[in-house]
């Protein structure tokens, strides 16, 4: 994927980001931009519509073949088989016990179903998908032609970003998943009990793109047409909207519960794949381990990987994070269910600790949705 027109775009500030790799380049980088000079200005762009993002830190695979959709029915989290074509969904591959490898983003055009990854995670989801076709009739390519560029479509579903893109792609059903995690997704279940999820203002859409249509896009930056915005403002509107990312939110105990990805990435009611087992006892018995917060923090950004504290004891890590224009600095963070939803945290700094007030996402009773009442022990009086 080249980036280099909006690399070259005025005021841009990037970094080197992993990109996929086919199996005769080895490993790649790209530049990607993280800002254009403001990322507070970008945000707001970004929730009016008015801003797209090149999207470095992600990468497509192609599905294809006429068994593709039950195919990956049976082998992932999601329920597929019935998909109807420019319908958007994700998809979640868990291993033996229930945790969570790989993720994708799911779009069928009628032919060819689409997955949208993080960067580092593409190559070996799709080395992984090649190894489970046995006999069916599908085939997986990597794509690392192609671009994903981002985009909101405002509040009133309109706006000069959606024009823009809409205007620059040539084929005649353009490639857009828009983000499920506007509302909980049939067969899914939502553990987080705010009264207004921030999830249900989130219009993000992801345009698959090529190179060419990169370059028409930045020129039409620089006409003034839309706005750029980079990645740390769609970061920023990510973390608002309590949404977990596979390349943050997860690590090698991971499981979808901890981070409410039940809501949009799990259909409970499908047939049986590896990892359901697990998915199931947990969400009928069970209780996740960990948890997802959301942290407001006391006028100092925090980085990934910093410790959460009560008091003396580490209560978990923060994932991600970011300064949002109308909240100030922000984080999601993973902790352990034991920690007390009112208790004052603290995250690790440079500069000493950071004072934390916690939004509960997971609350500590998430799971045990069977109800089973308790049954009385052999030989106990009544």
């Amino acid at each position: 994927m080249d980036a280099s027109a909006f690399a070259d775009l005025p005021g841009a500030v990037t970094t080197m980001a992993d990109a996929p790799a086919s199996d005769d380049t080895g490993d790649t980088a790209v530049p990607a931009p993280l800002h254009y000079g403001d990322p507070l200005r970008e945000q707001r762009a970004l929730a009016r519509g008015e801003a797209v993002v090149l999207l470095s830190d992600r990468a497509v695979i192609a599905v294809s073949g006429p068994d593709r959709l039950t195919w990956l029915d049976s082998i992932t989290s999601q329920a597929l088989s019935a998909l109807a074509a420019g319908v958007s969904t994700e998809l979640l591959v868990l291993d033996p016990n229930g945790r969570v490898e790989h993720a994708a983003a799911v779009l069928d055009d009628g032919e060819t179903a689409w997955l949208i990854a993080d960067a580092a995670d593409a190559p070996p989801l799709a080395a992984w998908l090649r190894r489970m076709v046995f006999r069916s009739q599908v085939s997986v390519h990597e794509h690392p032609d192609l671009a994903i560029v981002g985009f909101e479509s405002g509040p009133e579903g309109e706006g000069a970003a959606k024009a823009a893109v809409e205007s620059v792609v040539l084929s005649g059903v353009p490639l857009l998943w828009r983000d499920p995690w506007t509302s909980v997704a049939l067969g899914g279940h939502q553990y987080a009990t705010a009264t207004a999820h921030p999830g249900a203002a989130r219009h993000w859409v992801e345009t698959i793109v090529e190179a060419d249509t990169v370059a028409r896009l930045a020129a039409a930056v620089r006409e003034g047409r839309v706005q750029a915005a980079g990645m740390l403002a769609a970061e920023a509107r990510r973390i608002e909207a309590w949404r977990p990312r596979w390349a943050r939110e997860v690590d090698e105990r991971s499981i979808p519960h901890e981070v409410d990805w039940l809501r949009t990435a799990v259909h409970l009611n499908k047939g049986c794949y590896r990892g359901q087992e697990t998915v199931a006892k947990v969400h009928n018995l069970g209780h996740p381990p960990r948890r997802l917060v959301f942290l407001h923090l006391d006028g100092t950004p925090a980085v990934p990987g910093a410790a959460v504290r009560i008091g003396d004891q580490e209560v978990g890590v923060v994932t991600s994070a970011a300064v949002h224009f109308e909240l100030g600095p922000i984080a999601l963070a993973i902790l352990k269910r034991s920690a007390d939803p009112a208790a004052a945290l603290e995250v690790d700094s440079e500069d000493g600790p950071i004072a934390a007030a916690q939004e509960v996402i997971v609350p500590p009773s998430a799971g045990a949705e069977a109800g089973v009442p308790r049954l009385p022990r052999l030989g106990a009086r009544r």
